[in-house]
């Protein structure tokens, strides 16, 4: 037997084998004769059919196929002893034989590949450096207020916004006349910044059954008959007629409703916007750890670039396709374009796969793990808050992956000890993403 193997890439290879007649005859002679026992033809019983009739009526159909079969048992039991390691389905690319010949034949496989990682360490990334600011404090405080205030019927518009107006809207045609009978039913929040201001000024002092008009201009772009887009402004009137009126009554801020919204933690205004503070800076640190995350896997990617097997790939871009179908079908979006889902994820199942096999390298290089001391640790602190024993709550860490959780937390957390981390204005960061994206 000759052999030889050729790598096409980090993860493919192809070996090509030549088997000797001699060594194969046997093979071939008794995978032949299995296949004469299925023959039946017209005068034979099954299996009896002489071996001139079977040669005249096949020829040497079953030779070859019993070659592609031997094939098959030569390349696994190959593998077992080359320690080939094949992963997914190895596909032949080649079979060439003829009766009384050698057997000639060469198998495309895949494997995992062997990386030496590399530059993991000392990579310069930016992040953004969130800082809470006082606005963003104010903007939870109108949040409570809003999320909490109550609503009573009204006869009429007062002075101040704080009315939620049901209209029934009409669109006026040229003569000021509404262009349908029926108009169009919406609710008004005076207090919505974004509510066009002649509808807040004109519908004051209005009670329920009145009605009151406004009007806007819009720039629009169209194309004129010469083909060309130019801006064109219109001119639009309407009529509103108020169906019904809601007085908004906004809570005061005492320590009542300070309480609630902190559910006891803060009982002062001063106390509220502190707690406001510290979940926001804990909102955006774990934002920020998220982006590092992201970045140095890019990086890292980036630096040890190679083509991951495409079995594995597939797999996790199956994973993917699937669980968002499922998503779009709970929104009940149908008619999905699996081709254009496999296509959006495809690069993204790809670095997946690629970070998992980078990612157990650097684990082996820096000899990081997660001891059964450390987990003993946590699970004593758990069970403090618990009750939980330590030995069942040592099993559900091993069990339900959260053992694979404080590994990663170890690995990111060496990554960020060992990599330069710039925290930059986080408006300088988002327009360095906006032009990267582009």
């Amino acid at each position: 037997m000759d052999l030889n193997v050729k790598e096409i890439s980090a993860s493919e290879k192809e070996i090509e084998v030549t088997l000797k007649y001699d060594e194969i005859q046997k093979e071939i002679e008794t995978e032949v004769k299995k296949q004469t026992r299925e023959i039946q033809l017209p005068g034979f019983r099954k299996g009896k059919v002489p071996m001139h009739l079977i040669k005249k009526r096949y020829g040497d159909a079953l030779e070859y196929d019993a070659s592609e079969k031997i094939a098959n048992t030569h390349f696994w039991k190959i593998a077992e002893d080359k320690e080939l390691n094949p992963i997914g389905h190895p596909v032949m690319t080649d079979l060439k034989f003829k009766p009384g010949e050698d057997l000639h034949f060469k198998v495309k496989y895949e494997v995992m590949p062997q990386i030496d990682v590399k530059n993991y360490t000392g990579i310069e990334i930016e992040v953004p450096d969130f800082k809470i600011k006082n606005e963003e404090v104010e903007k939870e405080i109108e949040y409570i207020i809003l999320s909490n205030r109550t609503f009573e019927e009204a006869e009429v518009v007062g002075d101040d916004n704080n009315y939620i107006l049901n209209v029934e809207m009409f669109k006026l045609n040229e003569d000021g006349e509404p262009e349908n009978e029926k108009g169009e039913m919406l609710e008004i929040d005076l207090t919505n910044e974004g509510v066009n201001k002649e509808i807040i000024k004109n519908s004051k002092g209005k009670k329920t059954g009145e009605s009151f008009a406004f009007s806007f201009d819009d720039e629009q772009t169209v194309t004129n008959d010469e083909g060309k887009e130019e801006k064109v402004k219109k001119h639009y009137n309407y009529k509103i007629v108020l169906k019904s009126i809601k007085k908004i009554n906004n809570p005061e801020l005492n320590e009542e409703l300070i309480k609630k919204a902190s559910k006891d933690k803060a009982s002062t205004e001063e106390e509220l916007r502190e707690e406001i503070r510290k979940d926001l800076q804990h909102y955006f640190d774990h934002r920020a750890k998220e982006i590092i995350k992201d970045k140095l896997i890019e990086k890292i990617i980036e630096n040890n670039n190679f083509t991951p097997p495409a079995t594995l790939v597939n797999n996790i871009l199956d994973q993917l396709v699937e669980n968002e179908e499922k998503y779009l079908d709970s929104q009940g979006l149908k008619n999905i374009n699996r081709d254009e889902l496999r296509k959006r994820n495809s690069k993204t199942a790809e670095n997946d796969v690629k970070w998992f096999l980078l990612k157990s390298e650097i684990l082996k290089k820096e000899n990081l793990s997660v001891t059964d001391d450390e987990l003993k640790e946590m699970a004593e602190k758990e069970s403090e808050k618990t009750g939980i024993s330590v030995d069942k709550l040592i099993n559900y860490y091993k069990n339900s992956g959260q053992n694979e959780k404080l590994l990663d937390k170890k690995l990111f957390d060496f990554l960020t000890e060992k990599n330069n981390i710039k925290k930059v204005d986080p408006e300088k960061f988002a327009k360095t993403e906006s032009k990267e994206e582009k």
